[in-house]
């Protein structure tokens, strides 16, 4: 036998042993999904593309979030926001949805109502306006009151409502503690300054 049928079966039964090990792994499983939980301007941004889809010239008016069992909007955050935009060359409004449940995981929206731009307690707002996010609003209504709360009952939700505030011509985040209203700090979205409690 040569040297060069030698080395050729070597690397030929190299070859077959190597072939034997299947070298599959286990099939490995789907990534799990997860809740995201986030603050409402980030929720804003997404919902901006679908409100402008249904009317190009959308401005919103109020941006709401709603508590879940598996968060209490104590980090300024929400898996669940909604919005109402309103349109003044179609003088109609819409709200929208963003839902960042694991299981439900969307931008939606409902059904459209009437809408008058001239209506002061609908009044719609420039994005511009916000540029405090609500982890901010939260930090600064900790500061006045939130904090007794929170640290008398720990699982108290806290909701965020945004809308304008044409009184005072500002853009207003109302920092909401309790289902039942124990306490809701109004911060500037603009400035992030304290505003007073209701």
């Amino acid at each position: 036998m040569t040297k060069k049928a030698i080395v050729f079966g070597v690397l030929l039964c190299s070859m077959l042993f190597a072939g034997c090990d299947s070298g599959t792994q286990p099939p490995t499983e789907p990534a799990k999904k997860t809740n995201e939980f986030e603050t409402g301007r980030f929720a804003l941004q997404k919902l901006i593309p679908t409100a402008r889809l249904w009317s190009p010239d959308a401005q919103p008016i109020q941006l709401q979030s709603t508590p879940t069992s598996d968060s209490n909007g104590q980090d300024g955050k929400s898996a669940n926001w909604r919005a109402i935009f309103g349109s003044a060359s179609r003088q109609k409004s819409e709200p929208f949805l963003w839902s960042g449940m694991a299981d439900s995981r969307h931008v939606d929206h409902g059904v459209e109502d009437t809408f008058n731009p001239g209506n002061r307690s609908t009044q719609t707002w420039d994005l511009n306006f916000l540029k405090t996010d609500t982890d901010k609003a939260f930090e600064v209504a900790q500061q006045h009151g939130g904090k007794q709360v929170t640290e008398k009952d720990p699982k108290t939700q806290v909701t965020y409502l945004l809308q304008w505030n044409a009184q005072s011509n500002q853009l207003v985040w109302h920092v909401m503690y309790g289902s039942n209203d124990k306490l809701t700090v109004l911060v500037d979205a603009t400035t992030g300054a304290y505003l007073r409690k209701e």
